[in-house]
C-alpha cells in the first residue's frame, strides 16, 4: 500500500513537471511580436493609421499607429504573416510579408516618402507639387477668412459713421478707413497665395469691391468688381453692384449695360436690377434719367410700392413739364405720374412709400393749378 502511494505521488510529480514543460513551450510559441514605425509621404510620422496583420491560418488582428507613427502586435505564434496598411493617398493596401521568430523579429519600418521616390520618381514629384498647391490653398483660405472678418467690422464701422455726431465723425472715418485697408490687404494676400486659375479668385475681388465701396473709394471698387466679373462672368450680383458704382460715378451708359447684363443673367430678379439702377440715379440727382429704369422695374414687378413712388417723384422732377406763361408757371405732368403715385398709395397705404406718395400727389395737385412767379403773387387754388 505504501509502495502504491509512493508510485502515485511520483506520477503526480512527473505529471506536474510535464505540464510545466508544456506551459513553457506554449509560452515560447506565443511570445512573437511585430512592431515598427510608419512615415508618411511628407516625411512625418503616420499618425492614427490602421495596421492589419494576417496569419497563414487566416487569423487577423488590427491596431493603429500612435502619435509617433509606431505600432506593435504582441503574443504572436511563430510563423508567416502579412502586414497590411492603406494610406489615404493609396487606392490599394501596401502589403509586407513578415516571418515571426519570437521576440527576434526585425521591426517593420515603412517610409512611404522614400518608397514613393524610389519606386516612382514622377509620382513623387507630382505629389510634392500637389502638396505645395494644397499649402497655398490653405494660406488662401486663411487670408480670405481674415478679410471677411475685417469686412464685417468695416460694415459695422460704416453704420456707426452714419450715426456719429459731429465731434465723433473724424474718429469714425479714421476707423472705417483703417478697417477697409486691413480687409483689402488680407484679400490681396489671399490672391497672392491662390493657386493659378483657382475658381475662387472672383470672391476675393468681390469682397475687395465691397471694402472699397464702404470706404467711399468708388474707382477702386469699380475696378475690383470688373475683376470679379472677369473671373466669374455669370454672376448677376456682380453686375448689379458694378452698375450701382457706375451710376454713382455718372457713367450712365456703362451702368445701363451692367444692369442689363444682370437682368439677362437673373431674369427672376430683373425688376430688382432696374429698380436699383433707378435708385442710384435718383440718389445722384439724375431724376429724369431714372424714369426709364423705374418704368421697366414697374412693368416687371408692379407690386413694389417703392418703385411706383420713385417713378412718380422722378416724373414730377422733369423740367420739361414746367412752362412759364406770363407771370405763371404752368405744369403739365407726364402721362402716368398720378397713376404712379396712386399705385404706391394703394400698395402701401399705411407705410413710408404710401405716405410720401400721398404728399407728392397733393403737391402735384397744387402745382397743376399754376404757380405765380410775380412778386407778391399768390398761388392759385386748384
Amino acid at each position: 500500500m505504501m509502495q502504491f502511494m509512493k508510485s502515485c505521488a511520483l506520477a503526480a510529480v512527473l505529471m506536474l513537471g510535464l505540464i510545466g514543460c508544456l506551459a513553457t513551450r506554449a509560452a515560447a510559441q506565443n511570445d512573437g511580436k511585430i512592431n515598427g514605425q510608419l512615415i508618411d509621404f511628407d516625411g512625418n510620422p503616420f499618425v492614427n493609421l490602421p495596421v492589419k496583420i494576417k496569419s497563414e491560418q487566416g487569423v487577423t488582428q488590427d491596431t493603429k499607429t500612435g502619435p509617433d507613427g509606431k505600432f506593435a502586435f504582441t503574443g504572436l505564434k511563430n510563423g508567416k504573416y502579412t502586414l497590411s496598411v492603406q494610406p489615404p493617398q493609396m487606392s490599394n493596401s501596401f502589403d509586407v510579408p513578415v516571418e515571426v521568430h519570437g521576440d527576434a523579429t526585425p521591426p517593420v519600418n515603412l517610409n512611404f516618402k522614400e518608397i514613393l521616390e524610389k519606386q516612382n520618381p514622377e509620382a513623387a514629384a507630382k505629389y510634392r507639387q500637389q502638396q505645395a498647391e494644397q499649402k497655398k490653398f490653405q494660406g488662401m483660405k486663411e487670408q480670405f477668412a481674415k478679410g471677411v472678418a475685417l469686412l464685417d467690422q468695416e460694415r459695422t464701422a460704416s453704420a456707426d459713421l452714419k450715426k456719429a455726431t459731429a465731434d465723433q465723425k473724424d474718429a469714425a472715418k479714421a476707423k472705417l478707413a483703417d478697417l477697409s485697408n486691413q480687409a483689402i490687404a488680407a484679400f490681396q494676400e489671399g490672391l497672392k497665395a491662390a493657386p493659378e486659375k483657382d475658381p475662387n479668385i472672383h470672391l476675393f475681388w468681390a469682397r475687395m469691391g465691397e471694402a472699397y465701396d464702404l470706404a467711399g473709394d468708388n474707382d477702386n471698387a469699380i475696378n475690383a468688381y470688373q475683376q470679379a466679373i472677369a473671373n466669374k462672368p455669370d454672376n448677376a450680383s456682380y453686375y448689379n453692384n458694378l452698375g450701382n458704382l457706375l451710376a454713382r460715378a455718372g457713367k450712365l451708359d456703362d451702368a445701363k449695360a451692367a444692369y442689363t447684363k444682370c437682368a439677362q443673367l437673373d431674369p427672376a430678379n430683373a425688376a430688382l436690377a432696374w429698380r436699383n439702377f433707378g435708385i442710384s440715379l435718383y440718389q445722384a440727382g439724375r431724376m429724369v434719367d431714372a424714369i426709364e429704369p423705374l418704368q421697366k422695374a414697374s412693368e416687371l414687378d408692379p407690386k413694389n410700392a417703392q418703385t411706383w413712388y420713385l417713378l412718380g417723384a422722378c416724373m414730377v422732377a422733369d423740367p420739361s413739364i414746367y412752362k412759364t406763361v406770363g407771370d405763371k408757371i404752368e405744369v403739365t405732368p407726364r402721362p402716368g405720374t398720378v397713376e404712379a403715385y396712386q399705385k404706391a398709395i394703394d400698395l402701401d397705404p399705411n407705410g413710408t412709400w404710401g405716405a410720401q406718395a400721398k404728399q407728392g400727389l397733393e403737391q402735384l395737385k397744387q402745382l397743376t393749378g399754376g404757380i405765380e412767379t410775380k412778386v407778391g403773387g399768390k398761388k392759385k387754388k386748384p
